[in-house]
């Protein structure tokens, strides 16, 4: 199982930048499916937000082992499709997160450090 996740999260579209921003999105799923294929990450999940107010509009999560996302951070095509998706969208972002056991291992951390510093 996956031991990480890179959250990739965006606000709304630019202003007049609508159809650009639906074909980064569709180029965004074409090179995430391009990743799953090879195995440089286990699975992707977008998710798109019922407007409520806020200034998240969606979401990627890219599963995957934590050394393998960390490089992928640093992959050429990985900075230039977020870079792309920047200019059309608001609050764009991506965040490494933890799952499976390796929330498990960051909890067990807190929890000792924690333990030690009451």
């Amino acid at each position: 199982m996956a031991a990480g996740v890179l959250f990739i999260g965006w606000g709304p579209a630019v202003v007049g930048r609508e159809q650009q921003a639906l074909k980064v999105f569709g180029d965004a799923v074409a090179y995430w499916t391009g990743l799953q294929q090879r195995g440089e990450i286990t699975s992707f999940e977008p998710v798109a937000l019922e407007p409520h107010g806020g200034e998240l509009a969606g979401f990627a999560l890219l599963h995957g082992d934590q050394e393998q996302l960390s490089r992928l951070r640093l992959d050429a095509a990985f900075v230039d499709l977020n870079t792309r998706a920047q200019l059309v969208v608001t609050n764009f972002g991506v965040v490494m997160g933890y799952v499976g056991e390796g929330l498990n291992q960051l909890f067990a951390g807190f929890g000792k450090h924690a333990a030690e510093l009451a």
